[in-house]
């Protein structure tokens, strides 16, 4: 079990920015109307947010980056890395973190690179950021997190779908003030399956077949750049693994629940989510979601859960998080991060 604590890092602030676009998984031919109603009681996703035609995850990191550095009152010149959590870049190469250095006026000695995480990122990010300014040879950098994870043809097509777009972005600061951090990391790598594209890459290249509907081993006919889902094996996968993971990052940290103000899981869907509260032992109003408005937002999710359902709470006083990320790969990752009034702007639309 790889676990690891900071110190001496402030999260300074967060921005969070979505399309304006919002389309309702309710949107379907009548005679549908009752089985999608059923559908979205149970996976809890009604209204996702999905970007135009043309727009990329980058032009949402853009606008959140720029809001949050003018909220913070940081020049660009004194801002040391940045640090791109994606699976959506704009190219295959080069990393989008270079094109968001020069986009955002950041000087060509910013530390930028990307890290090709999902579900799990946010917690990867803070803490490969927060390493690098804990060592104190950088004193500020932002870490920008998300996807854009929307299925064009599902809209075309009127499908229900799980997934938004959002992207988000995280000041941090060295700080020898700075309460600690801590951090639980885990990942299997034997079920790379479960959640999937599986055309594009090296491995199975990219060919025209790849472009038509054809019928995968289930039967549901798709495109090889589609992602693929195998549902029991996610849910079977995050009940086995989230749990514990929370329990013995809380043991590391000699943290009990009742000093955490706010659970804050990725959002998966209304099963998973509930289940892990339930095995946890955790009361509703300590674990908040925003899966009913936004969908499943990537690796983004538990920083849009902050913006659109704490920030209030937030910007009030101090108050103790615990966020966890699970998926992709298959990984995981949770982290304790005390936040004392940081610069939390409120939604950001695009």
């Amino acid at each position: 079990m790889a676990q690891a604590l900071l110190a001496n890092i402030r999260f300074a602030g967060l921005a969070s920015c979505v399309p304006r676009r919002a389309v309702s998984n309710l949107d379907c031919a009548p005679e549908k109307r009752l089985e999608r109603e059923r559908l979205v009681r149970n996976i809890g996703i009604q209204t996702r947010r999905v970007c135009e035609t043309g727009q990329a995850f980058s032009d949402l990191a853009e606008r959140a980056a720029n809001e949050l550095i003018a909220g913070l009152g940081w020049a660009k010149g004194d801002i040391d890395a940045l640090i791109v959590v994606t699976q959506s870049p704009d190219y295959v190469i080069p990393a989008t973190a270079i094109i968001l250095q020069d986009r955002l006026g950041l000087a060509h000695t910013t530390l930028a690179f990307d890290i090709n995480l999902g579900c799990s990122g946010y917690p990867y990010g803070l803490y490969v950021l927060g390493s690098m300014l804990s060592a104190g040879c950088i004193r500020r950098g932002l870490v920008v997190v998300g996807d854009k994870s929307s299925n064009p043809e599902s809209l075309d097509n009127g499908l229900l779908s799980l997934f938004g777009d959002a992207a988000t972005v995280t000041a941090l600061a060295h700080d020898e003030s700075a309460p600690r951090m801590y951090f639980d990391f885990g990942s299997d790598g034997s079920g790379y399956e479960a959640i999937i594209i599986p055309a594009g890459g090296q491995r199975v290249p990219l060919r025209p077949e790849h472009l038509e509907r054809l019928p995968g081993k289930d039967g549901i006919p798709r495109k090889g750049t589609d992602v693929i889902l195998d549902g029991p094996a996610i849910l079977n996968f995050s009940i086995r693994e989230v749990p514990p993971a929370v329990e013995a990052l809380l043991a590391f940290a000699a943290c009990s629940r009742d000093q955490v103000d706010y659970f804050v899981f990725h959002q998966a869907n209304r099963m998973i989510n509930e289940t892990i509260r339930r095995k946890l032992a955790l009361p509703a109003e300590k674990v908040p979601a925003s899966l009913h408005d936004f969908g499943n937002t990537s690796s983004a999710s538990v920083p849009v859960t902050v913006t659109v359902r704490l920030r209030e709470a937030l910007l009030s006083g101090p108050r103790r998080l615990l966020m966890s990320g699970f998926g992709v790969g298959l990984s995981w990752a949770s982290c304790i991060v005390d936040l004392d009034r940081p610069v939390l702007s409120p939604l950001i639309e695009a």
